[in-house]
Parts: C-alpha cells; structure tokens; sequence
C-alpha cells in the first residue's frame, strides 16, 4: 500500500489484527520478517536512523513516557534525543505544553497524572521533532469525550499543516469522520484499501438488515441458508443480540423473507432496520466478523 503526503490514513481493524504490529516494524521496534517499506524515501531496515529522525510515533499506551519525571522533562529529554538544541528544546515543550492544555500539569511527575493526560502527554511527545510523518496508534484510548474530541479536532490540525498521519484505530466512527483513505486491516493482512466513500460505494450492490432482539441458534442457521443471504453476523447490543445480514440486492427484498424465517424459528424481535451503508458494515463485508469480536493471534 502507499500513503500519500499529507493525508490522514486510517488502519482499521480489531484487536490482534496487525495495526500495532505493522506501526512498530514502520518505527523500528521490530525487524519485519520479509518485504519492503519506504517512509520519506528512507528505506527501512537499511536506514533507520534517518527514518526516526523524520518520525513522530504514539504508541498505544502511556509505557513510552517516564513516570518519575514532570511531563515537561519528558519533552525536553525526548527532545534531546532529536538533538534539538537547549533552546530549541525548552520553546518546543512549552509549545506544545500549551496546545495540549497541559500547563497546570507540567511540572508535576507523570506518576500523579490522571490517564487522559498521559495519552496527551504522549500525543505531544510524538510532536517534539515537528516530524512530516505522525504515526497514532489507538490516541484516544482511554481519553473521555471531550478530550478525545480535542485530540480529533489537533489531528486534523496536523494534517492542515501539511503533515502525513497514519491513524490505527478500532473505532468506525473515528475513521469515517477523520480519515481520507482507510485500510481494512484483518489477521495481518490488508482486505481492503479506499477513500471512505469508495469502500461504502462497493456494498450499494448489496442489502444490510440489522435484527435486535432474543435470537437462538437455530434462527441463526436457518437465516444463513436464505436465497440471497451473503453474510450474517452474531454481536451483543444492550443485554440482547443483534443480527446483522448482507444480503444480495434483488427487485424482491430479502426483509420479508428474513422475518417469516426469524419468526417461525421462535425469535422476539425488537428492532428490524434496514440501514444505509456503514464502515461497521464494509467491514463486515470483506471479513465476516465484527469489529467487536477482536482477533484472536495464533
């Protein structure tokens, strides 16, 4: 695949299915076991020092800062380590100490920050070399609402200013609204890869039904085996299930259909919605599971 300067691109996937895996071999933390990768027209594995230079990377977590330090000390010393002069090192940090909203915290140790100002915390830290490329992996894991909003809003800040962000994330509403292309990342492989709009275009050929409600197992198999029925997938919603089918769009829809054979298999329905098209269901389309479900890593 290739990213192109300046855009924010999303690797879409659950957990366990390679994001983080594929942001630290991109990173140098880990030597890939075959092929190729360029950033900044660095090739990796024979120039890694000139591709951290050029790199900002959050990953998951807060494990990359030190507790025992004051979060202004964390950005000087990260910052020594770009070697950025004295100067050039302290103006940075209290840059960026400002546009994270970090000031009444600065000067106290990591350890005594709440976990949404650890991710912050890390957010800038991953900015103190002003890099051209900024890799985030799942930034705002953890974060409440409105910090995960503010974190979105300096995202897309970022990518005004020119700068190429790889965003990982497991969240679909966090991919359609920030990412111009994503990639469908699943058991370590790339299913997919489009413009958001692109990926939903791909399904309109197709029928999405959404069933909440109390489902057995054996509805489950009968609604399987329907004419017209691709896909079908099992996830929990509010103490019941829903039931999600992909189904081929024909002149006659699949929902009457699909309620006689969920109704005759004993099933309480409570909600039935034929629904536009959705990453959740893109997703679905080109891996048969949901993105709740998760990977599971052999």
């Amino acid at each position: 695949m290739e990213i192109r300067p300046g855009e924010i691109f999303g690797l879409l996937g659950p957990n366990g299915a390679g994001k983080t895996t594929l942001i630290k071999c991109l990173s140098t933390l880990l030597i890939p076991s075959g092929g190729h990768a360029w950033i900044n027209g660095y090739e990796l594995t024979r120039q890694d020092n000139e591709i951290r230079a050029t790199l900002g990377c959050m990953l998951m977590g807060d494990r990359g800062l030190y507790w025992k330090l004051t979060g202004r000390e964390n950005l000087i010393f990260f910052g020594a380590l770009y070697k950025l002069s004295v100067p050039q090192r302290q103006k940075r940090a209290q840059q960026l100490i400002e546009g994270f909203n970090l000031e009444k915290v600065a000067d106290r140790t990591v350890e005594t920050y709440s976990s949404g100002q650890k991710m912050m915390l890390a957010f800038a830290k991953s900015l103190i070399n002003d890099a051209p490329v900024v890799i985030l992996d799942e930034p705002t894991n953890t974060l409440d609402v409105p910090s995960a909003q503010r974190l979105r809003t300096m995202v897309r800040n970022l990518s005004g200013e020119g700068r190429t962000i790889i965003y990982a994330t497991h969240l679909m509403s966090e991919a359609e609204s920030l990412c111009q292309r994503v990639a469908i990342i699943d058991r370590g492989r790339v299913l997919a890869l489009d413009t958001v709009v692109a990926l939903k275009e791909s399904l309109r050929r197709e029928e999405v039904i959404h069933v909440e409600g109390v489902i057995p197992e054996k509805a489950y198999s009968a609604v399987n085996v329907l004419p017209g029925v691709l896909r079908t997938c099992f996830s929990p919603v509010n103490g019941s299930t829903r039931l999600t089918i992909v189904g081929r769009r024909e002149r006659v829809t699949l929902l009457p259909q699909l309620i006689q054979t969920l109704t005759f298999n004993n099933c309480v329905l409570q909600k039935i919605s034929p629904e536009e098209v959705t990453l959740e269901d893109v997703f679905l389309a080109y891996t048969g599971r949901s993105l709740a479900e998760g990977t599971e890593e052999s």
